[in-house]
């Protein structure tokens, strides 16, 4: 065989590794985690920027709003505490589903797959956030404890108005006018919600396969969330109405955000991000390209080769055979 079709085969055997290398999703992140976090660089700026956005909305003051001596009745709650700290949040919703999105990857090794499921829980998570303390801020909804963060003492003050004049703490105060929504539901379905949409197209739930088991691994983190949000009320922090709004705020934007990377779970492709599928299709698309021009370069060789061509293997340059008409003069002369 000569040196020149060694060189093709070696030029197939390479693209075919690649080519294998896509198919079993082998991106890592140190191969390609650098490529993808450029591509990514403006989403993790404003992602910076929610987050200032959610700092800034947490230190404003909630709209005060006239809390009459009437409306009382529903807002002498006992004061307790919490039974889901707010340091206890962002880890269920935040950290727990990194931890099994790198389980994930560390099976796959897919980076497309690590990158974006953690984005887009960053961004439902803050998104949510965002949306939850502004409605907060601009409602000043009161807690069903609010008579005892107003009056610690149990003696009630009013004005001229009949509206309260609160003698406690300034801060307990102020959280008492963040009601609606319930901000620990919120971040809860969203990140738990993210995990759940997450979970089902990993195991292909909605495969028609009738493995109905599997709706429990989708299940179990709505279920977290749902207790979450039951808890709240349970402690006299939110009315039902409150946790509603928060659970369903953070479960839609828990579904747009996956939507953004993510197949819907029902979908054939719905177990990998669009990215994985879109670098798939075009490294096919550049492999059948390469094939095609290796195919056409290589069929004239073989042609040269059946016609007794000198083929010059660098250059790919031919040297013709003499032309018939020399060879016609040369018998001519002969024969004379």
């Amino acid at each position: 065989m000569p040196w020149w079709d060694l060189r093709s085969l070696s030029c197939f055997g390479i693209f075919r590794e690649r080519m294998r290398e896509i198919q079993l999703g082998s991106h890592t992140v140190r191969s390609h985690g650098v490529t993808v976090a450029r591509t990514h660089m403006h989403d993790w700026w404003i992602l910076m920027l929610l987050v200032l956005i959610e700092i800034i909305l947490y230190k404003i003051h909630p709209f005060y709003r006239f809390v009459g001596k009437d409306m009382m009745t529903d807002l002498k709650y006992p004061l307790k505490s919490n039974t889901v700290p707010v340091w206890a949040v962002p880890i269920y919703s935040i950290l727990l589903p990194i931890a099994i999105f790198l389980v994930v990857y560390f099976r796959r090794r897919d980076v497309y797959d690590l990158h974006h499921a953690i984005l887009g829980l960053f961004y439902s998570v803050l998104v949510t956030a965002v949306i939850t303390d502004a409605i907060k801020d601009a409602v000043g909804r009161p807690r069903p404890d609010f008579f005892w963060r107003c009056f610690p003492d149990g003696k009630d003050v009013y004005d001229m108005l009949g509206n309260v004049i609160c003698h406690g703490d300034k801060n307990v105060i102020k959280e008492g006018h963040k009601s609606f929504p319930s901000g620990h539901t919120s971040w809860s379905f969203a990140g738990l919600g993210f995990l759940s949409l997450y979970l089902s197209g990993k195991v292909q739930v909605f495969d028609r396969r009738g493995h109905v088991a599997k709706l429990c691994i989708v299940f179990l983190p709505l279920l977290v969330a749902s207790l979450v949000g039951v808890s709240r009320v349970d402690d006299y922090w939110h009315h039902w109405q409150d946790v509603f709004a928060g659970g369903l705020l953070g479960l839609t934007v828990a579904t747009f955000c996956y939507l953004q990377f993510f197949a819907p779970p029902y979908h054939p492709e719905g177990w990998g991000p669009y990215a994985y599928f879109q670098v798939l299709e075009s490294s096919r698309a550049s492999t059948i390209a390469v094939n095609t021009s290796s195919a056409q370069a290589v069929e004239p060789q073989v042609d040269d080769k059946q016609d007794g061509r000198s083929i010059h293997g660098c250059m790919g340059i031919s040297l013709a055979p003499p032309s018939s008409g020399s060879t016609s003069n040369d018998i001519e002369s002969g024969r004379r």
